[in-house]
Parts: structure tokens; C-alpha cells; sequence
């Protein structure tokens, strides 16, 4: 029992001079010291990296409201109406252009990638920067089988059917009539595919 309780004393004294010699420093203790330390390397970080010290209206990349853009910028993505999502200037490689400065009025002037210059809210959201991919309207298919892997079936004029499969279809070699009706265009399933059926009073067309 006495050797028993001499190891108890030695193993508890042992101990003691470890805790006193190698103290435990939790990372998330809240001393004035460690808090100075964690300051000064984030504004360090924050000064060296120059994602930071850019303005953020001329990051590509980021997202705001046009109005918070200036003139000349080159966007993608465009909102029509605030908060419902980019519906504009979405396909690969295209961009738009802001004409007018957004922050003088309510509506902005932007010139879209076919040319025309459209007027939006200037509250609406925009992506600064060029769609990627811009090669994707260069880039030719191999083989018919690579149109079908991209999910396009194939069109077949209705010229070429036969009457039963399309009003087109039918005729003497490569006849455009359509019956006794003339040729007026018409979906597979009869309606007029230029201005849709006639609704307005006989007497205005007289």
C-alpha cells in the first residue's frame, strides 16, 4: 500500500511541473495581443492582394445594379425588370455596351450585341465583363452524328412530304401551292404562319 501510494504522489507531481512548463494556447482565445496580431496581417492581406484595392465597378466578374456603373462598361447578363434575372446578353461571347451614364436618370442607354441600343432601368442587375466561349460561333460540326449528340433532330421541309404529313406537301416536282388556297405558308397542323388566321371585319378588307 505504501509503494502504491508513493507512485500516486510522484505521477500527481510529474504532472504538475508539465501543466506549469507547456501551457495550452487555444487559437480562439480573445487576448488584446492575438487580436492586434490577426488585424494587422488581414489589412496587410488586403493591401498586397489588388483585388482589394481595385474599384469594384472595374472587376470582371461582379454583379450590381447599372446604376452603380459608369459609362463605357462592358457588361452581360442583363436584367429587363428589376430582380427578375438576367434575361440579356447571355449567349457565348457576346457583350453589351453601356452608353449613357446610369447614374444621371432613371433609364439607362445599352447597346446590345446585334446593334441595337435599348433603354433599361437603371435599377436592374448586370455582370461586368464578356460571355466566355466566344469560339462557340466558329466552331463547326464534324459529322451529322455531332448535330444529334447536341440533342437536334432533324427538319424536314414540308415541301417534301407528302399532303396526308403537311399542307406543303404534295404537287407536280417542286410545287409551292397549297391546294386551291394559293401559297400561303402554313404550320403541319394548317395555321398560317405569317400573320395567323384573319380576325378583323369583312368590310375594312373590301
Amino acid at each position: 500500500m505504501a509503494m502504491l501510494s508513493r507512485a500516486r504522489v510522484v505521477s500527481s507531481n510529474l504532472f504538475g511541473k508539465l501543466a506549469f512548463q507547456n501551457p495550452i494556447h487555444r487559437a480562439f482565445s480573445s487576448s488584446s495581443t492575438q487580436g492586434t496580431h490577426s488585424h494587422d496581417k488581414s489589412s496587410l492581406m488586403m493591401n498586397n492582394n489588388p483585388m482589394f484595392s481595385l474599384d469594384i465597378s472595374s472587376q470582371i466578374g461582379s454583379c450590381m445594379p447599372i446604376s452603380m456603373m459608369r459609362i463605357g462598361t462592358i457588361i452581360h447578363n442583363i436584367e429587363m425588370n428589376p430582380g427578375q434575372g438576367g434575361k440579356l446578353v447571355r449567349a457565348a461571347g457576346t457583350s453589351a455596351k453601356i452608353l449613357k451614364e446610369p447614374s444621371a436618370t432613371k433609364l439607362c442607354l445599352i447597346r446590345l450585341p446585334s446593334g441595337v441600343e435599348k433603354l433599361i432601368d437603371s435599377r436592374c442587375r448586370a455582370t461586368i465583363g464578356v460571355v466566355s466561349n466566344p469560339e462557340h460561333a466558329t466552331k463547326k460540326l464534324r459529322k451529322a452524328g455531332q448535330s444529334r449528340w447536341l440533342g437536334r433532330r432533324p427538319v424536314v421541309r414540308g415541301v417534301a412530304m407528302n399532303p396526308v404529313d403537311h399542307p406543303h406537301g404534295g404537287g407536280e416536282g417542286k410545287s409551292k401551292s397549297s391546294g386551291c388556297r394559293g401559297g400561303v405558308s402554313k404550320t403541319p397542323w394548317g395555321k398560317p404562319t405569317k400573320s395567323g388566321f384573319k380576325t378583323g371585319p369583312l368590310k375594312r378588307r373590301k
